[in-house]
C-alpha cells in the first residue's frame, strides 16, 4: 500500500529471507517473542519475521520515522479477500508512547502473533480477521524506548527531541549520572531537617511525608542520582530527551508544561500516528497500552476517571530537582521557567478587556456511552486477572483521550500488568480502586511488598556516597523501569490475555444489515419498497461522543434509482446519526415509477459498522 498523506510516502517492509521464515517456525522461536523485553532491532526483525510468515493476511508498513532514524511501525491484519479492508470497521491498538513502557510493545507483538499464528485453526480469530481490520501500532517512541538497553538506566519517557528545560540557553546539558557505578540512575535521599520527608515506620526503604500532628520531623530530602554539571544550583533538571509522546494530542493538551511538547502533535511520533488515524476513519475503536487506566479502574458513575497513582518517591524527587530547592551558593529563588517556550510561568498577565467564561476541554465520558465502558472493563478485569495497577499518570494530552473526545469513537487505555498484595483483614478480591497513592507513600509500599513476594528484583537498598556538593548521601530507590514494566516472566500471560481481549473487543464493533426488504406493485408502474436496516451488533454505529463531537459519519441507506423516480416517501439517500447496537432497526418506505421485474440496489453504509447492500426485484 502507498499513501502521499501529508506529503509523506509510506513505506513497504523489505521482503525477509526465506531462512528468517523457517527460524520463525523453528522450535523455540516463541521463547524468543514472548519471554523478554525487545529493543528496536530485534522487534523489527520478529515484526518482520511474523509478518512473512503471514503475508496473506498481514503487511507491515513504516508510517514515519524519528528524530534518530528508527521507524514507526504498523502492522496491519486482515484477510484481504472479501470487503474492502478500508471499508471495514478496525481495531486500532498503540503502544509505548511513553518511552518507558516497555510492556505495551510486548503485548502488542504478543497480539500480532496470537492473531496471525490462530488465524487459520481457530473459528473466532479467523471470524475476526475474515470482516475486519486490526492495525497495530507496537512502538510509537522507539528513540525513548530504546534507552532501556543502555549501557546505564535512567527512566526516560521523552522522544529524542532536544530541549531546554532550565531554560538557560542550552540542551539537555544536566541530566543523571550513575554515581555508584551499579548500571542504574535511582535516587539520592539527603540527611536535613529541613526536608520534610520521614523514614516509613512499615518498612525503613522507603520514606513518607512527615505529619508534625503525629509527633513525625522531617529528616530527608531526594534528588535524583547525579550531579549539577552546569553549575546552576539544581541537580538533574536538563537532561536528555523533550517531549512525552503521550501528552501531545489535541485533548486537555497540557500546554506550556516541560514535556508536552512546542504545540499539539509536534512531534514526527505524534503526527505520524495522527496522519494515519485521520485518513483511516474506519478506526472503530482504540486500545491504548500505556501508563493511564480506564480498564483496570472503570470510569465512575459521572464518568470521570480514577485519580492517578503516582510512586510517591519520584514526586518527591521530582520536586527536589523542579522547585526552589538549590545546591550550593545559587541564589534562594529559582528565575521563572519559560519552558524553552519563551514564556514567563510567572509573569504578570494582562487581564482581558472583556470578561468571559472559561470553557475546558471535556473530562467525563457521556452519560449514553458510560455502560459500554463499564462493560468492557468488566471483561478486561476477568481476562487478565488486574485488579490493581502499579502506577498510573493523568491522562492530559493522551492518545486514547483523544480517540473518545475528539474522534468520537470507544478507547481504552491499560499499563497491561498490576499487582496484588494482600492486606491484613482482606480477602483475594481487591476492591477496584482501594490502594490509590498518596502522599504518605502507601503506595509505593503495596509495590515494594509485591516486589519482595513475586522476587521481583526492582529495588536499590540505600548505600552511603560521598557526593562532591551535598556531603553524605544515600544512593538508592525503585530501578529504573521496574515500576511501569513488570518481570519479563510474566510476559508469556500477560501477552495472550491482553490478546484474547483484543479479540473480544473486535466483537464488538457495530454491523449495519439490511434486514428485511418487501415490494408492492401497486400498478401503472408504481411499486412501494419497504426497508429495514439493522446494528446487529454491539455497540452503536456511533458513540453518543461521536455525535457531540461530530466525528463519526453519519450512517448512509441509499435507494439505487433515479431521484425524479421517487414519488413519495423517503428520500433517495437518508442519514441517521447512530443507531444502537443488539438489533435496533431503522424503517424505511419509499413509492418509485419503474418497471416491472427492474432491479433496484439498496445499500447502507456505516462509518464504524461497515456496509451491507442488496438487490431487490420489483414485482
Amino acid at each position: 500500500m502507498a499513501s502521499t498523506n501529508k506529503g509523506h510516502r509510506w513505506k513497504r517492509v523489505e521482503v525477509i529471507s526465506l531462512v528468517a521464515c523457517m527460524l520463525l517456525l523453528a522450535p523455540g522461536i516463541q521463547a524468543q517473542i514472548t519471554n523478554d523485553y525487545h529493543n528496536f532491532d530485534d522487534l523489527t526483525a520478529s515484526l518482520r519475521s511474523l509478518v512473512r510468515a503471514h503475508s496473506d493476511i498481514a503487511t507491515m508498513e513504516s508510517v514515519g520515522t524519528t528524530l534518530e532514524g528508527r521507524d514507526i511501525w504498523m502492522v496491519q491484519i486482515a484477510n484481504r479477500e472479501g470487503a474492502p479492508v478500508e471499508q471495514r470497521p478496525g481495531l486500532l491498538i498503540v503502544a509505548n508512547l511513553e518511552g518507558d513502557h516497555l510492556i505495551g510493545s510486548e503485548l502488542a507483538l504478543q497480539t500480532i502473533e496470537y492473531l496471525l499464528t490462530n488465524f487459520p485453526t481457530d473459528t473466532e480469530v479467523k471470524e475476526r480477521v475474515d470482516n475486519h481490520v486490526f492495525y497495530i501500532f507496537p512502538r510509537v517512541n522507539p528513540d525513548g524506548a530504546e534507552a532501556r538497553f543502555a549501557r546505564v538506566l535512567s527512566d526516560r519517557r521523552t522522544n529524542a527531541r532536544s530541549y531546554d528545560g532550565d531554560n538557560d540557553g542550552r540542551t539537555d546539558e544536566d541530566g543523571p549520572e550513575d554515581l555508584n557505578g551499579d548500571g542504574l540512575v535511582t535516587l539520592m535521599r539527603v540527611a536535613d531537617p529541613m526536608g520534610g520527608l520521614a523514614v516509613h515506620p512499615d518498612d525503613a526503604r522507603l520514606l513518607k511525608d512527615a505529619d508534625a500532628h503525629e509527633g513525625e520531623a522531617g529528616v530527608y530530602k531526594l534528588y535524583w542520582e547525579g550531579i549539577d554539571n552546569d553549575d546552576d544550583g539544581f541537580i538533574n533538571e536538563d537532561g536528555p530527551g523533550g517531549v512525552d509522546i503521550n501528552r501531545n494530542f489535541q485533548h486537555e493538551y497540557p500546554a506550556y508544561e516541560r514535556d508536552a511538547g512546542l504545540s499539539m502533535v509536534s512531534e514526527l511520533e505524534s503526527r505520524a500516528l495522527m496522519d494515519f488515524v485521520l485518513s483511516h476513519r474506519n478506526i472503530a475503536l482504540a486500545l491504548t497500552y500505556g501508563e493511564s487506566d480506564n480498564l483496570v479502574s472503570s470510569p465512575t458513575s459521572n464518568g470521570s476517571l480514577a485519580p492517578p497513582s503516582s510512586i510517591a518517591l519520584f514526586e518527591w524527587a521530582d520536586a527536589s530537582t523542579d522547585a526552589a530547592d538549590t545546591v550550593g551558593t545559587f541564589p534562594e529563588r529559582r528565575p521563572p521557567r519559560r519552558f524553552g517556550f519563551g514564556v514567563d510561568e510567572e509573569a504578570p498577565q494582562q487581564p482581558p478587556r472583556r470578561r468571559r467564561p472559561d470553557v475546558h476541554p471535556e473530562t467525563t465520558v457521556n452519560s449514553s456511552d458510560l455502560e459500554y465502558f463499564n462493560k468492557v472493563g468488566e471483561k478486561y478485569r476477568e481476562l487478565t486477572g488486574i485488579g490493581q495497577v502499579a502506577y498510573t499518570r493523568a491522562p492530559k494530552g493522551a492518545f486514547f483521550e483523544y480517540a473518545y473526545f475528539q474522534y468520537g469513537i470507544p478507547s481504552f487505555s491499560t499499563p497491561g500488568w498490576g499487582i496484588h498484595v494482600e492486606q491484613e483483614g482482606q480477602g483475594d478480591e481487591r476492591p477496584r480502586g482501594e490502594g490509590r497513592r498518596g502522599s504518605n507513600g502507601s503506595g509505593d509500599l503495596a509495590l515494594l511488598r509485591w516486589m519482595d513476594a513475586e522476587g521481583f528484583d526492582g529495588f536499590v537498598d540505600w548505600t552511603e556516597l560521598d557526593h562532591p556538593t551535598l556531603g553524605t548521601v544515600e544512593i538508592g530507590g525503585f530501578k529504573p523501569y521496574s515500576t511501569t514494566n513488570p518481570p519479563a516472566g510474566q510476559l508469556a500471560t500477560l501477552g495472550e490475555a491482553h490478546a484474547e481481549f483484543a479479540v473480544y473487543l473486535s466483537s464488538l464493533f457495530a454491523d449495519v444489515k439490511i434486514a428485511n426488504t418487501e415490494v408492492t406493485n401497486r400498478g401503472g408502474g408504481i411499486f412501494q419498497i419497504e426497508a429495514e436496516v439493522e446494528n446487529a451488533g454491539y455497540l452503536p454505529t456511533s458513540m453518543n461522543q461521536g455525535v457531540t463531537s461530530r466525528s463519526v459519519a453519519p450512517t448512509m441507506v441509499q435507494l439505487g434509482v433515479d431521484p425524479d423516480d421517487v414519488l413519495t416517501g423517503a428520500a433517495k439517500t437518508n442519514f441517521f446519526h447512530a443507531l444502537d447496537g443488539t438489533g435496533a432497526r431503522e424503517r424505511y418506505v419509499w413509492v418509485i415509477r419503474g418497471r416491472e421485474g427492474g432491479l433496484v440496489e439498496l445499500k447502507v453504509v456505516s462509518q464504524k459498522g461497515g456496509s451491507d447492500t442488496t438487490t431487490i426485484t420489483l414485482r
